[in-house]
């Protein structure tokens, strides 16, 4: 069986997995007592994991697009607390962006997520990419502000730190870090 793990929306445990049915079926006590959700993916080795990277290349976008976003409002001077209410409540939102912008406005990079997490998954994105010669120029644009942020010190920061990179790029002022 292989597979992966995600954290829902909502917190609990969700299991991305693939096997064969002697496999669920030996494996199911232990997977009902961690996975809050289990996707039963079909047979072929790796694919819980390809639908894993599939969700991996949609939230590392979500978190850099996010930050350009809310750093950007910052260079023009906006109230950042504004653009998050009304971001939240408007077609541009993303869990994600929900999310993870509080930890801008909020200054704490204490990591929930860290940026080297997103190093390494849109890495795995851009090499299954390649090897299936399909373009993903959004996901490596992604790639590229994560291995900033890390390249800058913050790889063990929240994933939120990309935002940290936008305003040092451009001059923006976020809330002042808590660190």
């Amino acid at each position: 069986m292989s597979g992966g793990a995600a954290r829902a929306a909502e917190g609990t445990l969700t299991f991305l997995a693939s096997g064969s049915g002697q496999a669920f079926a030996a494996a199911r006590p232990a997977l009902d007592a961690m996975a809050g959700k289990l996707y039963e993916l079909g047979d072929a080795a790796g694919q819980g994991a390809a639908f894993k990277m599939i969700n991996q290349l949609l939230a590392g976008v979500h978190i850099a697009a996010a930050s350009e976003a809310m750093s950007f409002a910052a260079k023009q001077g906006l109230d950042l607390a504004k653009v998050y209410e009304v971001i939240t409540a408007s077609a541009g939102n993303s869990w994600m962006f929900e999310n993870r912008m509080p930890h801008v406005l909020d200054g704490d990079y204490s990591p929930k997520s860290a940026v080297d997490i997103f190093v390494k998954d849109l890495g795995i994105v851009q090499d299954m990419a390649r090897t299936e010669r399909y373009p993903v120029p959004v996901a490596a644009a992604a790639l590229q502000m994560f291995l900033a942020a890390s390249g800058a010190g913050m790889g063990r920061d929240d994933d939120a730190s990309v935002a940290r990179i936008y305003a040092q790029l451009s001059g923006a002022t976020l809330p002042p870090s808590k660190a």
